[in-house]
């Protein structure tokens, strides 16, 4: 994911939207890739263990578009992130225990790096994995802002690395019981009154 705004043409309406466009940045790190395969990944992680899930039944509990699914669990298989199970009840399953599974590996899987910059990303086949910069040659000299972006990068990858989907299975279980327990029971409710 691109996130300066050098190749593209921004309409004013866009920059009054979202300022940060100005100097290069967009509202966010990821793309849909990245989002869609973390609840994918959290919903398989809420089914018992052994249980395989389709695609379809993920695709309709988090309204997610399934040949987006398709492609994104084809990137997370490769990674050894899920297994599937072919048959009848066949379908998706986590290829290990949800607290095995580290946020860092599953976004590395699917945006291939996590660049808060598009000068982060060195896609040359000579690449020596040094940071490059966008406004000059980097000739050694380095940008100015360089440092800042530098540490972004490692304060995210870091807290990508410390998360588990464990974590976010439970957080999304405690998220739906809470839910649950704030709705008023059907017998409570009661009907508009006619004015």
């Amino acid at each position: 994911m691109t996130l300066s705004c050098r190749s593209e043409s921004w309409s004013i309406r866009t920059l009054a939207a979202n300022p940060t466009a100005l100097v290069g940045l967009i509202d966010v790190f990821f793309t849909t890739k990245a989002e869609y395969g973390v609840r994918l990944l959290v919903e398989l992680g809420r089914q018992p263990s052994g249980q395989p899930v389709s695609l379809k039944a993920i695709a309709d509990a988090e309204n997610l578009p399934l040949a987006y699914l398709e492609r994104i669990v084809a990137l997370l298989k490769r990674a050894e992130l899920v297994e599937s199970t072919r048959g009848a009840h066949g379908g998706y399953q986590l290829s290990r225990a949800p607290e095995a599974i580290a946020m860092d590996e599953v976004v590395l899987a699917l945006e291939g790096s996590v660049a808060p910059m598009e000068c982060f990303v060195d896609d040359r086949e000579d690449a020596d994995g040094r940071v490059l910069c966008s406004h000059h040659n980097d000739d050694g000299r380095g940008c100015a802002t360089k440092l800042l972006w530098t540490r972004v990068q490692a304060g995210v990858l870091k807290t990508l690395a410390d998360t588990t989907l464990a974590e976010l299975v439970d957080f999304r279980n405690r998220d739906l019981t809470t839910r649950q327990t704030r709705q008023i029971p059907p017998e409570r409710e009661t009907a508009p009154t006619a004015v």
